[in-house]
């Protein structure tokens, strides 16, 4: 006879407090990590992190409010959530008259010069 241990790590519950987000897992371990690995719960109010829902049978938990999903994986092998960079953060600038963003900025890379015109 054989039995079949499921040795996935899954999540029984939570616990989001202003600093740390804690999973107890169906195994008895506690997972906490840093609440700034992710941004978006950073960025939450205390009602919004208290709105979750565990994911996949345990493999995650999903919070609705601010669209942040966080697996279990993620905590136990230390994978922060990076903010995403701005794309084209040169033309943040107003817009000028023809709806196109003024760019008062150079689009060259800092450090490079200019080609000198042969006098």
């Amino acid at each position: 006879m054989n039995i079949v241990a499921n040795t996935e790590p899954r999540i029984r519950d939570i616990k989001v407090t202003s600093n740390t987000i804690t999973a107890y897992l169906v195994d008895g371990r506690i997972v906490s990590v840093p609440l700034a690995w992710s941004w978006r719960l950073s960025e939450a109010t205390p009602a919004q992190r208290a709105k979750w829902r565990i994911i996949g049978d345990g493999q995650g938990i999903h919070w609705p409010d601010v669209d942040e999903d966080i697996s279990v994986e993620g905590m136990l092998h230390g994978v922060p959530a990076h903010r995403p960079l701005i794309k084209n953060r040169i033309f943040n600038a107003p817009e000028r008259g023809n709806g196109k963003p003024s760019a008062k900025r150079s689009h060259r890379l800092r450090g490079t010069q200019r080609p000198t015109a042969k006098r």
